[in-house]
C-alpha cells in the first residue's frame, strides 16, 4: 500500500478529452413521493470551493558528475549550469471568509508556486496570492480580491462520528468541481508518515488526485475536513480510503498564518511513548491508554511545571490524551506562552500542574521554511562552540533542493557569501521570498558553490 497526497502535479503535462461517458438521469420523484437528494446541500456549498492551479520552476543540473573536480578536468568548458523546467500542480481550496478573501488548502498544493490561479463553480478565474503555510501540518492560506465571494460555513470536527455521511468536494485528476459522498469511516487516524502533525478523518468519499485543499463536508453543508491524501494499492488510484485534516485542527493554525504567514510553535520539553500493557503492570496502573514521559528536558517549560519522568498523562486542558501521537498534536497546535493543564498519575496519585509553552530552539529545520527553493531538504544544527556547523541531513528525490543538486551530507559553509554557523543565523540571511541563494558547501573533501535560482 502508499499513500499518495491528493495533489494532481504535472512537469509540462496535457490532458485528454474523454469521451462517450455514459449519462443518464434519474426521476425525481416515484409514484408521487420525493427521492431523497444532497441537491440542495450541494447547490448551497460548490460557490464556496474553487479550483487551484499553480505554476513555478525548478533547476534540473545536467549532470551532477559535473560537479566533482575529477570530472570536470576532462570535460573544461562545458556549460554545466542549471536548466529550469516549468512544474504545474492541480488541487482545490475552500473559502473561509468571504469579505477578506481567506482560501484555505493544503501547504503541498501551493508550495513552491510562483503564480497561484482559482477557477469558481460557474468557470471565472483569479489570481491569488499566498498569506501563510505550514508544511508540519500541511494547512495553507491563500487570498483572492474577488467580489461575492461565499463562504464555507466552519463545523465542529469534534462531534464528527464514525458513520457519519460526508461528502468531499473538489477537482480531481482537473477535470472541473466534482461532488462524491461516502461516511466517515474512522477518527483520528496517525503514525501514516504523511505530515509532522496528524489526526486525520478517514472517508469512503471518493478523493482523487486533485482533490487535495478541497471540502470534506457533512449534510448540513458545514466544513468538517480539508481532503489531503489517499491510500493506494501501487499508485492505482482510490480505493475508499482517503485521509482529511479535521477543520478544528486548521481553524486553530488560520489566526498565526494571517499574523505571522507561518505557525510558531512552542515546545513542552518532554520525550514521551504510548503507556503499553507491561508498563502499565511495572507502574502499578490498572489502566490501558495514556502517554508516559519518559525524560524531561532541562530548564524545559514541563520541567518548571513539575512535570517528572515517569509521569503518566490522562489529559490536557480537561481532554483526554490517549497516545502520545495525540499529545504531540496538542502541544504542537498550541502557542508560545499559552497555560496547558496537564492531569498526571504519579504513584497512583493524581496530580494537577500546570507548564507555560516556551519557545522552541530550533536545531533543525525543513528546508521549505528556510526558502521554497529549498523544499524538500532537511537542515540540522551539529556540533557545539567552534565546531558548531549545518549539514544536510536529508534531501528528498525530485524536490527543488534536490534538483538544485543539494545532497544528504553536504556541510553549509556560507550563505550569500555570509559565514553561518545556526539554523537561526541561516534565517537572517536568507529571507523566505529571496529568488537567488548563493550556498558554499563542503562534500566529502571538496568545497563548492551552488547557485540556486
Amino acid at each position: 500500500m502508499s499513500i499518495f497526497r491528493s495533489t494532481a502535479l504535472f512537469i509540462v503535462a496535457s490532458f485528454t478529452a474523454f469521451s462517450g461517458l455514459a449519462m443518464g438521469a434519474l426521476p425525481v420523484s416515484v409514484d408521487g413521493q420525493a427521492l431523497p437528494s444532497l441537491a440542495p446541500m450541494v447547490e448551497k456549498t460548490r460557490p464556496a470551493v474553487v479550483n487551484i492551479a499553480t505554476r513555478g520552476t525548478v533547476n534540473v543540473q545536467n549532470n551532477p558528475l559535473l560537479n566533482d573536480p575529477f570530472f570536470k578536468r576532462f570535460f573544461r568548458g562545458f556549460q554545466n549550469s542549471p536548466q529550469q523546467r516549468e512544474t504545474k500542480s492541480l488541487g482545490s481550496g475552500v473559502v473561509i471568509d468571504a469579505d477578506k478573501g481567506y482560501i484555505l488548502t493544503n501547504h503541498h498544493v501551493v508550495a513552491g508556486a510562483e503564480q497561484i490561479s482559482i477557477t469558481m463553480h460557474d468557470g471565472k478565474q483569479y489570481e491569488a496570492s499566498l498569506v501563510g503555510s505550514d508544511p508540519e501540518a500541511d494547512v495553507a492560506l491563500i487570498q483572492a480580491d474577488i467580489d461575492d465571494l461565499v463562504a464555507l460555513p466552519m463545523g465542529n470536527s469534534d462531534t464528527v462520528r464514525v458513520g457519519d455521511f460526508a461528502v468531499a468536494i473538489g477537482n480531481p485528476f482537473g477535470l472541473g468541481q466534482t461532488v462524491t459522498s461516502g461516511i466517515i469511516s474512522a477518527l483520528g487516524r496517525t503514525g501514516l508518515g504523511i505530515e509532522g502533525y496528524e489526526n486525520f478523518i478517514q472517508t469512503d468519499a471518493s478523493i482523487n488526485p486533485g482533490n487535495s485543499g478541497g471540502a470534506l463536508v457533512n449534510l448540513n453543508g458545514e466544513l468538517i475536513g480539508i481532503n489531503t491524501a489517499i491510500l493506494a494499492a501501487g499508485g492505482n488510484g482510490n480505493v475508499g480510503i482517503g485521509f482529511a485534516i479535521p477543520i478544528n485542527m486548521a481553524r486553530q493554525l488560520v489566526d498565526q498564518l494571517i499574523e505571522y504567514g507561518e505557525v510558531r510553535r512552542g515546545m513542552l520539553g518532554v520525550v514521551m511513548q504510548n503507556l503499553t500493557p507491561e508498563l502499565s503492570q511495572a507502574f502499578g496502573l490498572d489502566m490501558h491508554q495514556g502517554v508516559v514521559i519518559s525524560q524531561v528536558i532541562e530548564n524545559s517549560a514541563a520541567e518548571k511545571a513539575g512535570v517528572k519522568a515517569g509521569d503518566v498523562v490522562l489529559s490536557i486542558n480537561g481532554k483526554e490524551v490517549k497516545t502520545a501521537s495525540k499529545m504531540r498534536n496538542v502541544v504542537g497546535l498550541m502557542r508560545v506562552d499559552e497555560s496547558m493543564e496537564m492531569k498526571v498519575i504519579r504513584e497512583n496519585k493524581e496530580l494537577i500542574l500546570t507548564a507555560v509553552i516556551q519557545p522552541a530552539v530550533a536545531d533543525s529545520m525543513s528546508g521549505d521554511k528556510l526558502n521554497a527553493r529549498l523544499a524538500g531538504a532537511e537542515i540540522e544544527q551539529a556540533g557545539e562552540g567552534k565546531k558548531e556547523h549545518l549539514v544536510v541531513v536529508k534531501v528528498k528525490q525530485g524536490s527543488p533542493a534536490w534538483n538544485a543538486a543539494l545532497r544528504e551530507g553536504d556541510i553549509i559553509i556560507s550563505v550569500n557569501r555570509v559565514l553561518v554557523k545556526t539554523i537561526e543565523h541561516f534565517q537572517k540571511v536568507v529571507g523566505k521570498d529571496d529568488k537567488q541563494i548563493l550556498l558554499n558547501i563542503q562534500r566529502g573533501r571538496n568545497a563548492m558553490f551552488i547557485l540556486i535560482r
